[in-house]
This record gives C-alpha cells, structure tokens and sequence, in this order.
C-alpha cells in the first residue's frame, strides 16, 4: 500500500510511535501472544508497508522519547492516539494510566491531561467461576471532560500510516448492546459502547477524520475499513 503524500514524520518515528500505541493496547493484558502476532503481522503487512520495522514489542517511555523527542507537536500527537488507544474499548485501567503518567513524563508533556481521565478510573472485571461483570462505564459530568475532548480534537493526523492504525483499533460502529446468559439465565445487561463511554463521540469524528485523510488526501482505497 503506497500514499501520494509525503509524512512530515521520519521511518523511525512512525514505527517508535506504533510501538508506543501496541503497547497501550497491551496495558492491560487483554491480548494473548497470538493474537498480538496477528496484530504486529497486520501492522508491517498492512497497517504501515514501507518502515523498516525490527520490532513492533512494547517500547519503554524512554525509548520513545528519545525518537520523538520532548514537548514536541508530533510527542503531543502521539499522546492524544495513545489517550483515543486506551479509550477505545470504554474503559480506562489502573495499568493504562500508569503507563500514560510514565510516557507524559518522559515525553515532557503535562500530566493535567490526565486529572480527568483518572477521575473515571474504572477496572475491568475478570471472568471468573462465579459471575461474568461487565466493567463499570466512565461516568463524568460533561463540563469535567470538555479540556480532555477539546485537546483530543486538536490531533492533527499527518501520516498514512497512523491513520490506517486509528481506522484499525477504532471499532467502525458502536457495538450492539448485548445480554450475558449463562446456563439459561442472563446474568447482565452490557449497553453499547457509546452509551457507557463519554468520549465515543471523540472516537467517531477521530476515525471520520482519519479516514478523509485517507481518501481525500492520500487517495486511498478505504473500502476495507468501512
């Protein structure tokens, strides 16, 4: 896959900053070594052909800012994806935010960014032998989360390769609410992803954005994506 528009961005800062988004979507243990080898295959095959990618395991917060520097626009950049990575799935882990207080802090960005997002700390529950709970949604009144919304729109989407990672891990729709049911009886109600997360609609414009990119200016075949 090849894009008519040249990145501001180098080889090396592309592949750190995908490095840097695997790893917050790994945060929370999600994901088993197969399924991370689907997603780092998808990534070199697909995601972002052309960069000379060694390794597309974890990054450490020093190791990224040394490739994109600190208090830098393309540092912020990266910090609003890897905020849109770690909400994506509308939950915001204790590991998610540790993770994202060590890379402000390497990269030189400020940490208020976070205030928010930490005030809806929520902990994904584990399936265990005795009930399936789905997490509890972010909850906050909208006048708390408006910096956080206002600053995630400000992203500004330079690279094809970014782009076709954020149409990727942002879910295309919201996805249907659903009942859990075990053995004949329905042991919880999950609602919609956009109804239990604040900042879905930051989710959609974001992944809108990415994929007018795209089309419009990369004159990219978006089909697959939609």
């Amino acid at each position: 896959m090849t894009s008519v528009v040249e990145s501001p961005h180098s080889s090396e800062q592309i592949a750190a900053w995908l490095r840097g988004l695997l790893t917050i979507a790994w945060a929370d243990g999600n994901f088993d070594e197969q399924e991370k080898a689907s997603i780092i295959a998808l990534t070199k095959d697909k995601l972002a052909p052309g960069v000379e990618l060694d390794s597309l395991e974890i990054i450490t917060p020093e190791e990224l800012a040394a490739v994109l520097g600190k208090n830098t626009p393309i540092a912020e950049n990266f910090l609003r994806t890897a905020v849109i990575v770690a909400i994506a799935d509308g939950t915001y882990s204790p590991q998610e935010d540790e993770l994202l207080h060590q890379l402000c802090q390497a990269l030189g960005e400020p940490e208020d960014i976070l205030a928010a997002l930490r005030e809806t700390l929520t902990v994904k529950e584990q399936v265990n032998s005795s009930a399936l709970i789905p997490p509890p949604p972010l909850t906050q009144p909208h006048d708390v989360l408006d910096p956080l919304r206002d600053w995630l729109d400000r992203l500004d989407i330079q690279d094809p390769r970014v782009a076709r990672f954020l149409c990727k891990m942002i879910p295309s729709q919201c996805p249907f609410e659903r009942d859990v049911v075990l053995f004949g009886r329905k042991i919880v109600h999950i609602p919609p992803l956009c109804k239990i997360n604040p900042l879905y609609e930051q989710l959609v414009s974001l992944r809108f954005r990415a994929l007018s990119y795209l089309a419009d200016d990369c004159k990219e075949d978006i089909s697959e994506y939609i």
